[in-house]
């Protein structure tokens, strides 16, 4: 993975290099597809630069600790060790999604559709709870949510909703899915199509609610 990695920090600098030639905008099609290239290979490259700073850190501290008699500081850089090793952990697992192979409808738009299940009112409030949880991770993206339909239970619960996230999110919601039972991925341009089978499944969540996406 790691050697992969590698290889795709060395090509962003290229892609970064070809476009600040002079005259690149003078070739649309060469433009835009240097620009796409920049945009799919920025989230891995970020990560990655991310990755490699903890592992810095990690030795920076563990050197740092063979030699520090001072019972205050050894304690601090315990704590930054312990915090560089846990985004350690946490970046291998989102670098390995990253790296995952694209799909073709990675670049079009996204429904997500989350349907409470046996739980009676508990189990709406809990959809409620996962929508606005998904609206918040999208807006944190920058990518735009609109609402297309929902149905409410009375007590600020959600029975079934509906919405569309637009941009580019189809391939990183993977990654949003990290511990519900029942997701399903489902892309498409501006209309909703059949979710395939078989059914992607995640953890089992507190109270059966349906995720379709």
């Amino acid at each position: 993975m790691f050697d992969k990695l590698e290889d795709l920090l060395i090509r962003f600098e290229e892609v970064l290099s070809e476009l600040g030639e002079p005259g690149v905008a003078d070739n649309q099609e060469r433009f835009q597809k240097l620009m796409r290239e920049q945009s799919e290979l920025q989230p891995i490259v970020d990560a990655y630069k991310e990755y490699k700073e903890n592992q810095q850190t990690i030795e920076d501290s563990l050197s740092m600790l063979d030699g520090e008699s001072d019972e205050e500081m050894r304690e601090m850089l315990k704590e930054e060790l312990s915090d560089a090793k846990k985004r350690v952990g946490e970046l291998e697992n989102e670098l390995k999604i990253l790296l995952l192979p694209k799909d073709p409808n990675d670049s079009k738009n996204v429904i997500v559709e989350i349907r409470a299940g046996a739980g009676g009112d508990e189990a709406a409030l809990f959809a409620a709870e996962i929508y606005r949880m998904y609206v918040k991770y999208a807006e944190g993206r920058r990518w735009k949510t609109e609402m297309l339909s929902l149905n409410e239970n009375g007590i600020g619960g959600f029975k079934e909703v509906t919405f569309m996230i637009q941009g580019q999110p189809a391939s990183n919601m993977r990654a949003a899915c990290t511990g519900y039972r029942g997701f399903r991925r489902r892309s498409q341009a501006e209309e909703s199509i059949r979710p395939p089978s078989p059914w992607r499944l995640c953890r089992r969540p507190r109270r059966s609610t349906s995720i379709w996406i």
